[in-house]
């Protein structure tokens, strides 16, 4: 994603688990990747918008937050569901006049996004 982007933003909930990717990143050179401990839910309401969001973890439905985060003509990439009902990955593309659209891609299996009151 670094090679792809002018700047990445990465939320990771496990507080060891942001100290290390963002050590490790430091380390590597990745100089435009940005590492925050937090709620993936909230997204980055400070960065936003977003021309692109990517999801690594699968909620059971789409926060409204993060396509609230999305520019408009932004697309959102994610695996929605959960591990008893199924999970899809899913493209969210939000129109230029604010329309939210989004279409099932392929069935997948993520781990579930957790939220700061699961862990």
């Amino acid at each position: 994603m670094s090679a792809l982007a002018k700047e990445v933003y990465t939320i990771e909930i496990v507080p060891q688990l942001a100290r290390s990717a963002s050590e490790t990143l430091n380390l590597l050179g990745y100089k435009n990747v940005m590492v925050r401990e937090g709620d993936g839910y909230k997204g980055w309401s400070e960065k936003a918008p977003f021309d692109r969001i990517i999801l690594t973890a699968a909620p059971p439905e789409l926060p409204k937050t993060l396509t609230d985060q999305l520019k408009p003509g932004g697309k959102l990439l994610a695996p929605i569901g959960n591990r008893s009902s199924g999970q899809e990955l899913r493209l969210v593309e939000k129109r230029a006049d604010g329309e939210i659209t989004s279409r099932p891609l392929l069935l997948v299996r993520f781990v579930p996004m957790v939220q700061p009151r699961d862990r």
